[in-house]
């Protein structure tokens, strides 16, 4: 059974910084589209940064230039550095991981920018 699970979030003050990780089993992150999305209380699940299989990147406006995505296929892992958190940034972050028609999803992981 594939599984993504996610490990990194938490409590972090406004200007702050996480790195979240998520490691996969069952699949080989390197040949899928790999990354973040989120979804805060009431709003719709929205991206945040993805990385394809020709390791081009894309980033949701809101974190461009703050956070960066990384992916180490020896390490099977997809990681998200989060640098200058905001509290807008509160959300549970979820690991995606999506080929043709399979789109995998871990269990989420809470992240909570507050002073």
């Amino acid at each position: 059974q594939v599984q993504l699970v996610e490990s990194g979030g938490g409590l972090v003050q406004p200007g702050g910084s996480l790195r979240l990780s998520c490691i996969a089993s069952k699949i080989l992150l390197r040949f899928y589209t790999a990354g973040w999305y989120r979804q805060a209380p009431g709003k719709q699940r929205e991206l945040v940064a993805v990385v394809g299989t020709a390791d081009s990147i894309n980033y949701a406006a809101s974190v461009r230039g703050r956070f960066t995505i990384s992916r180490d296929n020896a390490e099977n892992t997809v990681y998200l550095q989060m640098n200058n958190l905001k509290p807008e940034d509160t959300a549970v972050y979820y690991c995606t991981a999506q080929l043709g028609g399979a789109n995998y999803w871990g269990q989420g992981t809470q992240v909570t920018v507050s002073s």
